[in-house]
C-alpha cells in the first residue's frame, strides 16, 4: 500500500540512513523544506520537496497542512514496567534524605520489587501499557524497556514477559533489556556472589530459551555492583551472544565506564560523574571494531534528584556522540517525555537545541544499534515520525517547555 505525507512545511532529520552524529556534526541540521514522504507498506519509499515531482498513484493521500514533521523519537532507556509509585520517599529527599541513604534503609530499587513481587502479571501489564500509550502520545516510537524490579527469578521473568506483550500487542519498536543485576536483595546482602550465581544460573538460561532480553544491564555503581561483579555478569552474558548495556558512574567515578568499553558495551547511561579518563575510554570504544560504546545521558534523573548532570559538551567536545533517554522510572525519574529531556538537555546542560535534538533521535537510536531503521527520515527506513503545528520546532519545542507539542505519532505510516 502507498501512501503520500504532503504539504509539510519542514521535515527535519533526513539524514541519510544509518546515521549517527559526533561532536561538532551534531550542530549540523538536514532539513527539507515544502516536502513530501511517500510510504509504501510502512517503510519510507521517497522524499521530495517539488510538488511537480510528487507521485500521483497512490492509494491514499494525507494532506498534513503545512505543519513540521520530525522523526519519531527514541527512548533508549526506561523502566516502566513497575508497580507503584514511590511517593514517600521523594517527600523523604525533600526533607534531606539522599538516593544511597534512601537505597540503605530498604527503600529505592528494594521497595520497588516488593511492590513488584506482590503485583500480577496481568496488573503490570495493564500499568505499562497505560505508560506507553502516553509516550507515544508524547512523540516517542521506540522504547527500550528493562527489567530490574523483580531481583527474584520469577519476578524478573514477570517483567520481561509483560515486555514481551507489549512487543507482541504495538508496532512500534520495543527493546527489552535483562536488569537482575539492579541491586542486592536484602535476603543476599551479606552473600552477593550467590546473586551473581541467580542470575547466571537461574535467569539468564530461562530468558535465553524463551526470547526474552534483547540486552543486558548491570548497575555498576557506588554501593550496587562493583567493576569486577560486572564483569563476571557480562563475561557469562557474552556467552549467550547478549550485548549489554551498562548503568554508570550516576553515584561516583567507579569505573563504569571503562568496564562497558572493555565488554563492548552498546551504551553507558547515567554519566553524572565523568572525568578525562571516562572520555578517554569513550573515545578508545569508537576507535574498535565493534562500533563504540553511546554516552547517554540522563537529564530527568539529575532534575529529579538534584545530582549533577552527565557533561555531555565534554563529551562533544571531544568529537564524542551523544543520546539522552528519560530514564522514566518511579524513583529518581518519573517522566515519560523526551520533549521535556529535550529542554532540560538545553537549559541545564547547556546543550543547543539542535544537538539535543540529535540525542533523542539519531543518536539515542545507535545506543540500540537500530540508526538504520529509525531516528532519521530516510529512503528505507521505517516511517516513524511526529507532526507539530508548533513553527521552527527544533527551537520551539524546548523552548516552550513543560507542554506536548505532538499533533499526531505515526508509526510505520499508520497514526495511532
Amino acid at each position: 500500500m502507498k501512501k503520500l505525507f504532503y504539504n509539510i512545511s519542514k521535515l527535519y532529520g533526513t539524514n541519510h540512513r544509518g546515521t549517527f552524529k559526533s561532536g561538532a556534526e551534531m550542530q549540523q541540521l538536514n532539513v527539507v523544506d515544502n516536502a513530501w514522504i511517500l510510504v509504501e507498506n510502512g517503510i519510507i519509499a521517497a522524499i521530495g520537496n517539488a510538488e511537480a515531482e510528487m507521485p500521483s498513484e497512490v492509494m491514499e493521500r494525507v494532506d498534513l497542512s503545512g505543519a513540521e514533521v520530525l522523526p519519531g523519537f527514541v527512548d533508549s532507556h526506561t523502566h516502566i514496567v513497575f508497580a507503584a509509585p514511590r511517593h514517600e520517599e521523594f517527600a523523604m529527599r525533600l526533607a534531606g534524605a539522599s538516593y544511597e541513604e534512601i537505597a540503605a534503609n530498604g527503600g529505592g530499587i528494594l521497595n520497588s520489587a516488593r511492590k513488584l513481587q506482590a503485583m500480577s502479571e496481568d496488573e503490570l501489564y495493564e500499568q505499562a501499557e497505560a505508560r506507553l500509550k502516553l509516550m507515544l502520545a508524547h512523540g516517542t516510537t521506540t522504547v527500550e524497556i528493562k527489567s530490574g524490579y523483580g531481583l527474584t527469578v520469577d519476578a524478573e521473568l514477570k517483567i520481561l514477559r509483560v515486555v514481551k506483550r507489549l512487543k507482541q500487542h504495538y508496532t512500534c519498536i520495543i527493546k527489552s533489556t535483562f536488569l537482575g543485576a539492579h541491586a542486592f536483595p536484602v535476603e543476599y546482602k551479606n552473600n552477593q556472589q550467590g546473586y551473581i550465581d541467580l542470575i547466571i544460573n537461574e535467569m539468564l538460561p530461562v530468558i535465553v530459551q524463551e526470547q526474552l532480553a534483547d540486552h543486558i544491564d548491570v548497575f555498576c555503581d557506588k554501593g550496587f555492583f562493583t567493576v569486577e561483579q560486572t564483569a563476571q555478569i557480562l563475561t557469562e552474558a557474552s556467552k549467550y551472544g547478549i550485548p549489554a548495556k551498562i548503568h554508570a558512574n550516576e553515584l561516583g567515578l567507579t569505573g563504569g565506564v571503562q568496564v562497558a568499553v572493555e565488554h563492548e558495551a552498546w551504551s553507558a547511561d547515567h554519566l553524572e560523574h565523568c572525568e578525562e579518563n571516562e572520555i578517554a575510554a569513550f573515545k578508545h570504544g569508537f576507535s574498535q571494531n565493534y562500533g563504540g560504546t553511546m554516552p547517554v545521558g540522563l537529564p530527568g534523573t539529575s532534575y529529579f534528584l538534584g545530582i549533577p548532570y552527565a557533561p555531555t559538551k565534554r563529551f562533544m567536545e571531544n568529537g564524542l556522540p551523544v543520546a539522552l533517554a528519560t530514564d522514566f522510572n518511579p524513583g529518581s525519574s518519573p517522566l515519560c517525555s523526551l520533549q521535556t529531556i529535550w529542554a532540560l538537555a538545553c537549559t541545564q546542560m547547556k546543550m543547543m537545541p539542535v544537538e539535543a535534538f540529535h540525542a533523542i533521535t539519531c543518536n539515542a537510536a545507535r545506543a540500540l544499534r537500530l540508526e538504520n531503521e529509525v531516528g532519521s527520515l530516510a529512503v528505507g527506513m521505517r516511517a516513524d515520525f511526529v507532526v507539530t503545528k508548533t513553527k521552527e520546532a527544533i527551537k520551539g519545542i524546548p523552548y516552550f517547555m513543560g507542554q506536548n507539542h505532538i499533533e499526531a505519532t505515526f508509526v510505520l505510516g499508520e497514526r495511532i
